[in-house]
């Protein structure tokens, strides 16, 4: 065997190890491009369900933040109707029509904002929400008894409508403090 030969001979030796290496790595790179595809994906598609439950989080926290705004301005509504007659209903003045509805309506417009409220939870809120509207209309129905009272009973009841207003207060109080602890909770979960 000749130089020639052999260098002919080492060279197709070569030429077909470097054409195995090639198909060898291809294969690699090829099994290594879909793995990696694969990651990529699986990696964009996590990042998308985070996001995603980050902005549903974000979007219940808005809505528990607006049930809980508008449960206090229906409370305040009703308070502020039951400051401006208990000095007439004290006084033994009788309740007309249209204030005897707008207290109704304003008993109302709180059970409404409180039901919307139990929608967005937490179960907590919920149940003391539902604590702040039993209590108001308690004094509402406390009220109204007082109003309806004779001379006589109108103590007794008078006494009872103080409790149930003094009961409505603390309500307020206790929900109004767990609110906002609730909001401010950056921890808070969505169920």
């Amino acid at each position: 065997m000749g130089d020639a030969t052999a260098t002919v001979l080492a060279a197709g030796i070569g030429l077909i190890a470097a054409v195995i290496g090639a198909v060898i790595a291809g294969r690699y790179a090829e099994r290594g491009a879909k793995v990696g595809g694969r990651k990529a994906v699986e990696a964009a598609l996590a990042q998308v369900h985070g996001e995603a439950a980050a902005e549903h989080w974000q979007w219940v926290r808005s809505q528990r933040y607006q049930s809980f705004a508008s449960l206090l301005a229906a409370y305040t509504a009703l308070d502020e109707v039951l400051a401006r007659i208990t000095p007439e209903v004290r006084g033994g003045a009788p309740l007309d029509v249209a204030t005897r509805d707008e207290l109704r309506r304003a008993a109302l417009e709180m059970q409404d904002k409180t039901s919307l409220l139990a929608l967005w939870g937490p179960d907590e809120a919920r149940v003391l929400a539902y604590a702040l509207t039993r209590k108001a209309v308690a004094a509402v129905s406390s009220v109204l008894q007082v109003e309806r009272a004779t001379s006589e009973g109108r103590s007794r009841d008078w006494s009872n409508y103080e409790q149930t207003r003094s009961g409505m207060t603390e309500a307020y109080a206790t929900f109004l403090q767990r609110a906002g602890e609730i909001i401010r909770d950056p921890m808070q979960t969505v169920s």
